[in-house]
């Protein structure tokens, strides 16, 4: 089903999904944002990566920036009404300015929706840091430290830490007996998530949508299987992957023959509790893992804070047929709350439609879900992409539910 037609069902059945959507968030606590990389190959649409702790508020265009501040001051009166001083904690490699334009996105969006905000990172510094961001702002980072069951940032006392910090390293030492609430929280960070359960719960989620709109799932669903005991140095272990992946890649065949999708399927070999694009590999077929080289490996052991990768992700490639400018391209999708709140276009000019796109290289392009204020009814990708961001958000909801991960201090029903 093309982007146009699935846009058009959604319209007709928009007072169905409504209802479904209230049902099924509700009694649900709710991360303060997040963010969705999308694919897009015309047959099928579906998230690839969900973000928990984003990246990138300030690739969004400025009209939803804006628009964010009033998304994000209802998000918090509504959850958090008591809270006037927010720390935003921070990631710790201050040798990215990209990053640095994303936390100054975010503190203007925090400030614009009435609080009061600092930046910290939580590690002792002798002093705060003045960086330079990327577009040439400077951005003054300070030191959260702990101080009896709450946090100390030069004196200011925050009611809240919104956490930027993804802590793919767990900071237990930092973190004990915290009581200060942390939105999202940090029982989230990818030193305990993993991706295969996000997308178990997305996919039976999708079905329940699909079954709304009188739709065959498989439109919006990604098959995803986890890979355990993996050691990229270890030939059987390689082996034992290349045999799930030939399994894999045999159903995703048998699936395009019934769709009549006249194209070979791929894989993604990903690292199960990876960010920021490492530990991922495309792979056409079997054969390719038991010949990887020492560049593909060590490509494979990439990850944040040096962390090994013993689980992996083998998911459904779906390839892009997004264009923006010419380049192949995919749509990236913020939420706050249950409320879209923004996102752009991934795009790569060196990249074909069937690689991962978010690698050194990529530029990002307009995707303003503002347009759908005016008239969504004219807005087809906002719309589509929108569903999809809001299933893969309240996949997340549910996942932490699953996790048993309380959301401290958080007030209020639904989103």
């Amino acid at each position: 089903m093309n982007l146009d037609l699935l846009h058009k069902r959604i319209l007709a059945k928009s007072s169905d999904l409504q209802t479904w959507f209230d049902s099924a968030r509700s009694g649900l606590a709710f991360p303060i944002y997040s963010s969705f990389d999308l694919r897009d190959a015309g047959f099928k649409l579906a998230p690839i990566d969900a973000n928990i702790f984003p990246a990138g508020f300030n690739n969004i265009c400025l009209a939803d920036r804006d628009n964010s501040q009033d998304v994000a001051k209802l998000y918090l009166e509504s959850h958090y009404p008591n809270v006037k001083k927010v720390l935003l904690l921070s990631e710790e490699h201050t040798n990215n300015p990209y990053y640095w334009d994303n936390v100054l996105a975010l503190k203007i969006i925090l400030e614009g929706a009435g609080r009061e905000v600092r930046i910290a990172m939580p590690r002792e510094l002798p002093e705060p840091l003045n960086l330079i961001s990327a577009s040439g702002a400077e951005v003054r980072v300070h030191s959260a430290k702990r101080v009896g069951s709450g946090v100390d940032v030069d004196g200011f006392l925050p009611d809240l830490i919104v956490s930027n910090n993804d802590f793919s390293l767990a900071y237990e030492d930092w973190s004990r007996d915290l009581e200060t609430p942390m939105n999202p929280p940090r029982e989230l960070g990818w030193y305990r998530r993993r991706k295969d359960r996000f997308f178990k719960v997305y996919n039976d989620l999708a079905t329940q949508f699909c079954n709304t709109l009188e739709l065959d799932p498989w439109i919006l669903t990604v098959e995803s299987e986890m890979f355990g005991d993996f050691d990229i140095d270890d030939e059987s272990s390689r082996e034992k992957l290349a045999e799930q992946v030939a399994l894999t890649l045999d159903r995703l065949r048998a699936r395009y023959r019934e769709q009549k999708v006249e194209r070979e399927p791929f894989a993604f070999v990903k690292n199960n509790a990876g960010t920021y694009g490492l530990g991922v590999v495309k792979v056409d077929s079997p054969e390719e893992i038991l010949s990887w080289n020492n560049k593909t490996r060590k490509k494979m052991k990439a990850a944040k804070g040096g962390r090994e990768v013993n689980e992996v992700l083998i998911q459904e490639g779906i390839p892009t047929t997004t264009l923006a400018d010419g380049q192949t391209a995919e749509p990236v999708m913020y939420m706050i709350g249950c409320q879209l709140a923004g996102g752009f276009l991934r795009a790569h000019g060196e990249k074909a439609q069937d690689e991962s796109l978010n690698s050194p290289g990529a530029v990002f392009k307009r995707l303003c879900v503002a347009d759908l204020q005016i008239r969504i009814a004219g807005c087809p990708m906002e719309n589509a992409y929108g569903w999809i961001a809001r299933l893969a958000f309240l996949s997340v909801a549910k996942e932490a539910q699953e996790l048993e991960v309380k959301f401290r201090g958080y007030q209020g029903p639904g989103c």
